[in-house]
């Protein structure tokens, strides 16, 4: 009797351990019940912070209060994304941006507590970025192309007058730098002195210093390189500046504005992404690119050394707001299992406030899949890094399908920062590799570079031996992988399925170009300062260029397509143009490939609305599900209808 009640006992245990180790599965709106969280930006008082969230299903603005941590909602938009940038200087009220369905064209806006808002960049086309304060914070500075759609001029507006006036008048088709909208890092603080670039190739620029007193500019690029600007010395006597010159990475250098000597301020192993000052310079932050994630330090001015942080566990600090005051510091926390969170850090008694909770507190994040850098061979022995994210229910007897994840750009970077749609379907069992096949960021800018000329060539194999190493792992089903991916990512994804058909058993392409000449001919205006820079990488239209861009571009060849493909687009996407998506669809059609479409009628590059990402990451599971997971079949499920 007693062996039989061990026996049950044991039985039991090992039942219920083996349900409490079973990895829980989540739909996609559970994924999506999750925040964004974005900004976070002290007020005078440093009592309250103000952010960003698509809490309410459409990114709305938000306000904590540092101490109770309580939570007030301030703008209650239902069809566009309110972006806040800023309070307004000694008042409760704040500056946000914000665009019409995704078109780009953003205005910037006061809003104010009485409730009244008010445009302050109303121009029926015009694009305005915010750029900061003045010193003395009784101007706005920002970005607009209203005087010439292709230019961004400087402008300046005063504090309870918002009367525009202008700065500078760019008509030279220069840029000026600018990070986050947390500093004017290209104007001095007695507004003497601007600094400019002016685009050359996609890895190399021209940098000037503009004095406006003296009407000279002189040129800082005496050597060729990628330069940005670091903002300026609170007493206007020098600047900052990271740069890659004669180096492989970027690194970040101060300038002397009398001698003209510059000298190196920091230098590591990766790329200096950004870097700027505390109020009153006792600190400076700097953002590094390492290896696919966020590294942060901030070096005391005074000591030279960097300060101590608080750990996060697994988490990295992906970004860093100094309170004016500089004794309190916001962080931005997160990592491939967490969305971001806000934290508060207090240097005067090293304590620390966690004051948002981004993670649906319905999942369990013992279920969620971390990322892990891997590097593999490619087809001429070029090392390759990507990001893995391995199912917790793959093993040997239970093989997996799989993905390549192609990043936007070209240029970009696949990074280990929360994804929901990654997560969404690795938790339901397919393996993601997220390539950062060669011309990506953050690897040199040797490697940057190799894709130059050469777009759906080699950088496309870099791919095809992604899937190699995917068949390589014996979890994985080597007769089950497909590629994935939006804008360039969306053109790598149809030049696969078109160019080397045989390789992937199903594509998905979000808003991706299928057609290189109309869509280098059909670039934003906006973008007229990088124009002939991104004709010097991916070949001039208008030239000779077009015979190749023709024979790389998936439209002209769809007849190669073989295996099925979901096509997702947003219909007033003003880079990706409808009609890309549209033509091959209908080119895919014609030749009887299976091929699923979904269009959103209130949506740009990129899908904000969470009811949108809702419905098309769920319908590209189902598709995912009928044409990968299962062997194909010539009609889709019921589900994928719905």
């Amino acid at each position: 009797m007693k062996k039989l009640l061990l026996l049950f006992i044991c039985l039991a245990a090992s039942c219920q351990s083996s349900i409490k180790n079973k990895t829980a599965t989540y739909d996609i709106k559970e994924f999506f019940d999750n925040v964004n969280i974005s900004g976070g930006y002290f007020s005078s008082s440093e009592e309250k912070m103000i952010y960003s969230t698509n809490k309410s299903g459409i990114v709305n603005v938000y306000e904590v209060e540092l101490t109770s941590k309580s939570v007030t909602q301030l703008s209650f938009s239902e069809k566009e994304s309110f972006y806040v940038r800023s309070y307004v200087p000694n008042s409760d009220d704040f500056i946000y941006s914000a665009d019409k369905g995704g078109n780009e064209i953003s205005h910037l806006y006061l809003q104010k507590r009485s409730g009244e808002t008010l445009d302050l960049t109303p121009g029926i086309n015009e694009k305005s970025i915010f750029y900061g304060w003045s010193q003395d914070k009784t101007f706005l500075y920002y970005l607009s192309n209203k005087r010439d759609s292709r230019y961004f001029d400087l402008y300046k507006m005063k504090i309870d007058e918002w009367e525009p006036e202008m700065i500078y008048e760019n008509k030279d088709n220069f840029s000026l730098s600018y990070f986050n909208g947390t500093s004017s890092s290209s104007i001095s603080n007695n507004e003497h002195y601007l600094l400019l670039t002016k685009a050359i190739t996609t890895s190399e620029n021209k940098f000037y210093l503009l004095d406006q007193i003296q009407g000279q500019v002189e040129e800082i690029s005496t050597l060729p390189g990628r330069y940005t600007a670091a903002g300026f010395s609170k007493d206007n006597k020098s600047f900052y500046y990271i740069t890659d010159i004669e180096k492989e990475f970027a690194y970040l250098n101060k300038y002397d504005i009398q001698t003209g000597e510059s000298t190196v301020v920091f230098q590591t192993n990766w790329d200096v992404m950004y870097s700027y000052s505390s109020k009153n310079e006792q600190f400076r932050i700097i953002g590094i690119n390492e290896d696919g994630k966020n590294s942060i330090q901030v070096i005391d001015n005074n000591s030279k050394k960097p300060i101590k942080f608080p750990s996060f566990k697994d988490a990295d600090i992906t970004g860093v707001e100094f309170s004016e005051s500089e004794n309190k510091i916001r962080f931005s926390v997160g990592s491939s299992k967490t969305p971001n969170n806000l934290f508060l850090y207090d240097l005067r008694d090293e304590s620390l406030v966690k004051l948002t909770n981004s993670l649906n507190p319905v999942i369990d994040s013992k279920s969620l899949v971390a990322a892990e850098v891997i590097r593999y061979t490619s087809f001429d022995n070029l090392e390759i890094p990507a990001i893995f994210y391995k199912p917790l229910n793959a093993s040997p007897t239970n093989k997996v399908p799989a993905l390549v994840w192609v990043h936007g750009g070209p240029g970009g970077q696949s990074r280990m920062n929360f994804n929901p749609l990654i997560q969404y379907l690795t938790n339901n069992g397919y393996a993601i590799l997220a390539v950062n096949n060669r011309g990506s960021s953050g690897y040199g800018k040797s490697f940057y570079k190799m894709d130059d000329k050469n777009h759906g060539e080699n950088d496309l194999k870099d791919c095809i031996w992604g899937k190699k190493w995917l068949q390589e792992q014996d979890y994985i089903d080597f007769d089950r992988i497909g590629i994935i991916g939006g804008s360039y990512g969306g053109y790598m994804t149809m030049a696969a399925m078109t160019f080397s058909p045989e390789e992937f058993k199903v594509g998905v392409n979000i808003f991706g170009v299928t057609n290189w000449i109309r869509t280098l001919k059909s670039i934003p205006s906006f973008w007229e300062a990088n124009r002939k820079a991104l004709y010097d990488e991916l070949g001039d239209p208008y030239s000779a260029d077009s015979i190749r861009l023709k024979k790389i571009s998936p439209l002209f060849h769809a007849e190669k397509v073989k295996n099925p493909v979901m096509v997702l687009q947003g219909a007033n996407d003003p880079r990706v143009l409808q009609i890309e998506s549209d033509e091959i669809v209908a080119e895919l059609k014609k030749n009887n490939t299976i091929v699923e479409y979904l269009i959103f009628d209130d949506e740009g590059h990129g899908f904000r609305k969470k009811e949108n990402q809702i419905n098309g990451y769920r319908r590209i599971k189902y598709f995912l599900d009928d044409y990968l997971k299962t062997p194909p079949t010539l009609e889709p499920s019921k589900s994928l209808l719905d």
